[in-house]
């Protein structure tokens, strides 16, 4: 059982060298993955693009059209950080098909688990709006898809990014078979997720937020992972485990507040990995977020997937941040006491 990979081949035109979010993140992973020599034990699987109906099943038709529209155009903005270009919807539409082939790939037992590596990155983008660098929400169409269509009960989303995944949270606030997790710095960009946005409805208590202070790293998110995250995912017990990878977390991000370093990153993909192997016949993907340092990104992402294909343990070439980071323990405490899926 091999690890799939997706790389979104049409991603490169969507780019706009001055914006940190440029097709240069995505040559960096596959010049660091072509040159470690892994790529030989990966099996790579042919993207494909997402439908119009696979996008409508999360996002508004008027949200779409307005991405075509713009698309249209030399060069436009939808907000102010979320520019398109003419390759902008053909990109757009990999990226979530990408995605699409690495979980039907999984879901279906013919890999053991796998990466989509995509972008633009989708997990700031709303039903209703493109927003924060994102255009479709490439996680949320592959989850509705999963439920719609592979015959899937429940899906969980973790979402480690450095920025809340809003998009994410808005699409399935009110649906318990999604259940929605995000560890975040706070404050930051969107300025979402706070710990009592628990979900709505019949999805109260199915959505998760662990907004962290500055300066948490390696310790604190590992002590959240054991005491919080797992807890959860045990409790819900999905059939499939998707990762929303963001990698501004680490402690060399320009955009990022965190302190994660390539080995912690990977710590945190093995102890998922671990949980779906344990709650879902590891059944796991993880689909690329952030992450504005090309280099801490590519080792981030190739020490990831040392560990879904091999096990490893990783070479880390940036070593931890070393800095102090601050007691995250009340915030433990009252997730434990407050949420949902741990209280009683």
């Amino acid at each position: 059982m091999r690890t799939a990979i997706a790389i979104n081949p049409r991603h490169a035109a969507h780019d706009e060298p001055q914006h940190v979010e440029q097709a240069a993140r995505l040559y960096a992973i596959t010049a660091a993955l072509n040159a470690s020599g892994l790529r030989s034990v990966l099996l790579d699987v042919p993207a494909r693009p997402a439908t119009e109906a696979q996008l409508r099943a999360v996002h508004t038709e008027q949200m779409i059209e307005l991405v075509r529209w713009s698309a249209t155009r030399p060069r436009s903005w939808i907000d102010h950080d979320t520019y398109t270009t003419p390759a902008s919807w053909d990109a757009a539409l990999m990226a979530a098909g990408a995605t699409l082939a690495v979980v039907d790939a999984v879901v279906s037992g013919s890999v053991r688990n796998g990466f989509a590596l995509v972008r633009p990155p989708g997990h700031h983008a709303t039903p209703t709006e493109s927003m924060g660098f994102c255009l479709f929400n490439n996680v949320a169409i592959a989850a509705r898809y999963a439920i719609d269509h592979l015959g899937v009960t429940r899906v969980a989303i973790v979402d480690f990014d450095v920025h809340h995944g809003n998009g994410t949270q808005d699409i399935f606030y009110d649906d318990d078979r999604v259940f929605f997790c995000s560890t975040h710095a706070s404050p930051l960009y969107p300025g979402t997720g706070a710990e009592r946005e628990i979900g709505s409805g019949r999805g109260r208590g199915t959505t998760m937020n662990l907004p962290l202070p500055h300066g948490v790293g390696d310790a604190g998110f590992a002590r959240l992972f054991e005491d919080v995250v797992i807890p959860a995912l045990r409790r819900y017990r999905p059939d499939l485990i998707l990762v929303s990878a963001g990698y501004d977390g680490h402690w060399a991000d320009p955009l990022g507040p965190l302190t994660l370093s390539v080995a912690g990153y990977a710590a945190l993909t093995r102890r998922l990995k671990e949980t779906a192997e344990e709650v879902c016949n590891g059944r796991i993907a993880l689909v690329l977020e952030g992450g504005y340092n090309l280099k801490a990104l590519a080792a981030s992402v190739l020490a990831c997937l040392e560990v879904l294909a091999n096990d490893d343990s990783v070479v880390d070439p940036f070593g931890p941040s070393n800095e102090p980071e601050p007691d995250i323990s009340a915030l433990i405490a009252r997730m434990r006491q407050n949420h949902p899926l741990l209280a009683g």
